[in-house]
């Protein structure tokens, strides 16, 4: 059912794109390569399982959960738009 100027399908095209860029974007942000021994933020010794657990991990848990609460800010994108902006 397509709705105003809107092609068939075109919504679940736009959730399908949405979900795409969010895989890519944590794929992105992996960790690569060889493991440390020691947190790259603050010099703590980083647990074996960690190391073992996730490959190239750099930081250990405490800044790790710091740095991913300030990468929960990230608010996605807006594809659509309001109507109020497209009948400007």
């Amino acid at each position: 059912m397509a709705t105003g100027w809107a092609g068939e399908g075109a919504v679940q095209e736009q959730i399908d794109a949405t979900v795409k860029d969010a895989v890519e974007r944590a794929k992105s942000q992996l960790p690569q390569g060889e493991s440390l021994a020691h947190c790259a933020e603050c010099g703590e010794p980083i647990p074996e399982a960690r190391r073992v657990a996730i490959k190239g991990v750099r930081l250990c848990i405490a800044c790790q959960a710091e740095q991913d609460k300030q990468g929960a800010v990230f608010a996605g994108y807006n594809r659509r738009g309001s109507k109020d902006s497209q009948l400007r």
